[in-house]
């Protein structure tokens, strides 16, 4: 019984050691909030991309919603050599038919693309068609930038707009001239890249960054055991294959891309004057500095009064104007804004003086000029 007060008393100096030993956070400190991303969501792999394609061709069997042949000449003469090649010979003859629509088709070849594979195109009108919907586009060949037929598109078009029109009134819902064909296409010629040749690899960052390019190369030393990554510049961290994984790159490009990593980016205020949209990155820093904001309410106001003349005078009865003009100023208390404040911190301040999303851009804007934000102001 005695000894339970001596044990209760050790654990309390324990305790009360380790307490002291913690260092406290200071209530003016702003909380900082760190988050990791994967490799994968943070770059690409250089040689791994989409190739664009583009094709022209003919939709039929719209319900006369199609081109005007005598104001479109290149839909007639594309019918007319189309029908050629299948035998039919119109030259000469004059074609009445509102059926027919002069297309481009568009698709993005994926990294890798075998043949036989299927991919999606988009179809849209070229000349003075009202509608695609119910077409079916003939067969299109689709060419990338070197001039090669790299797939052949065909089928029926389905579009998410509508029109409908009466003598007296027009109703169009979305785009009905821009239309989509799931599986559209077949892949007809593959893009050579041996991927698993490679004695290097180079990763692309999405948003470049020298501290975060330096970061991806030491997550990956660190996992391979070896320096074989080393940032090359902002933007690009250059991988040299260890010899366990000669062969083999995609096994390892599979074992770097979920390494976790803290981005780190340039602190940036990104404005747009036509929304009046606002976006603020994390670590956004002000000196201190105070803000003031006001508004001028100008309000005329007219009211007309009748002028009779004297009894038995000459004068005659006139309307005459009366003008009441008052000016208001809605000013806001002066605020201060300490130096060093979180991107939170900085947010209510702004908020406190009540004050909307135009009027906030100009502040900032003010508050850069005097060189007192620590932020990259990017005006779209």
């Amino acid at each position: 019984m005695r000894t339970l007060p001596r044990a209760f008393a050790a654990t309390v100096a324990a305790l009360s050691f380790i307490c002291a030993a913690v260092p406290q956070a200071r209530a003016d400190e702003p909380y900082r909030v760190t988050s990791t991303s994967r490799i994968k969501d943070l770059a690409n792999i250089e040689g791994v991309r989409q190739n664009q394609l583009i094709g022209y061709g003919l939709v039929v069997g719209l319900n006369g919603t199609g081109d005007t042949l005598i104001n479109i000449p290149f839909t007639r003469q594309s019918l007319q050599a189309m029908l050629e090649r299948l035998g039919v010979n119109i030259r000469g003859q004059t074609i009445r038919t509102g059926n027919v629509a002069a297309v481009m088709v568009t698709a993005n070849l994926p990294a890798f693309g075998t043949q036989g594979t299927r991919i999606d195109v988009t179809v849209s009108a070229m000349g003075d068609a009202k509608s695609l919907q119910g077409g079916t586009l003939l067969v299109t060949p689709l060419l990338g930038a070197d001039g090669n037929v790299y797939a052949v598109s065909q089928g029926s078009v389905a579009i998410s707009g509508f029109q409908a029109e009466g003598e007296a009134a027009k109703i169009v819902r979305g785009v009905p001239t821009v239309g989509r064909i799931s599986n559209g296409a077949i892949v007809e010629r593959e893009i050579d890249f041996a991927l698993n040749r490679l004695n290097q690899v180079r990763l692309a960052l999405r948003n470049p960054d020298f501290t975060t390019a330096k970061r991806i190369a030491a997550a990956i030393n660190d996992f391979i055991g070896a320096n074989t990554a080393e940032p090359l510049d902002s933007a690009t961290v250059q991988i040299n294959v260890p010899k366990i994984y000669a062969g083999n790159v995609v096994s390892l490009l599979t074992e770097i891309e979920q390494l976790q990593i803290e981005p780190d980016l340039a602190a940036k205020i990104v404005i747009d004057e036509r929304s009046g949209v606002i976006v603020m990155g994390r670590d956004v820093r002000v000196s201190t500095v105070a803000v003031a904001q006001g508004n001028l309410t100008v309000t005329i106001s007219e009211q007309t009064q009748v002028s009779q003349p004297a009894p038995f005078s000459r004068g005659t009865t006139q309307r005459v104007a009366r003008s009441k003009v008052g000016v208001q100023e809605d000013g806001k208390q002066l605020a201060l804004v300490r130096e060093g404040v979180s991107l939170q911190q900085l947010v209510d301040g702004l908020n406190s003086l009540g004050i909307g999303p135009r009027d906030l851009i100009a502040i900032l804007q003010a508050i850069k000029a005097a060189g007192a934000i620590q932020a990259e102001i990017e005006v779209m």
